[in-house]
């Protein structure tokens, strides 16, 4: 019924057409994108040791005067973002236009760490703070390795 995902399974309460998001805490209906943001939280959360209490889904983020969401955002202790996902449909393809997208967002929100999926191929990158120059990185990190590259 729903797409097979390059995540590890989750058991992720579905009831009818909606699925609970674990950070809203509410039913949302399953749009092929609502789906790999689900799959992607609980991903980051059961297997990468996010911390759930500091994750938001679907925050509004302001750019050039225009209201956008971030899909999803991990904040650090003092209520600094530390990580923004951008997730896509699994059918659409990652390319450089929706990188662009999580980089606007970037620009707002000043996060170190990006990272753009469509539930099948996942991309991550560090942003240095210093020059604005990204490094890509081969996996994403899980909580403790993330905190200690920015340490």
């Amino acid at each position: 019924m729903y797409p097979r995902l390059n995540l590890p399974l989750s058991e992720i309460p579905i009831l009818g057409e909606k699925v609970r998001c674990r950070i809203r805490k509410k039913d949302l209906l399953i749009t092929p994108e609502e789906w790999v943001r689900q799959q992607f939280i609980y991903y980051l959360i059961d297997h990468l040791n996010y911390p759930a209490g500091r994750m938001t889904a679907e925050q509004v983020v302001v750019y050039n005067k225009m209201r956008k969401r971030c899909d999803i955002a991990l904040y650090d202790d003092y209520g600094k973002p530390l990580v923004i996902v951008e997730c896509k449909a699994p059918h659409i393809k990652i390319t450089q236009d929706t990188f662009l997208q999580i980089a606007r967002y970037t620009h707002t929100l000043k996060a170190p760490f990006l990272i753009l999926t469509n539930g099948l191929e996942h991309f991550c990158a560090y942003v240095n703070a210093v020059d604005g120059s990204l490094q890509y990185l081969k996996e994403i990190p899980n909580y403790e390795g993330l905190i200690a590259m920015i340490s």
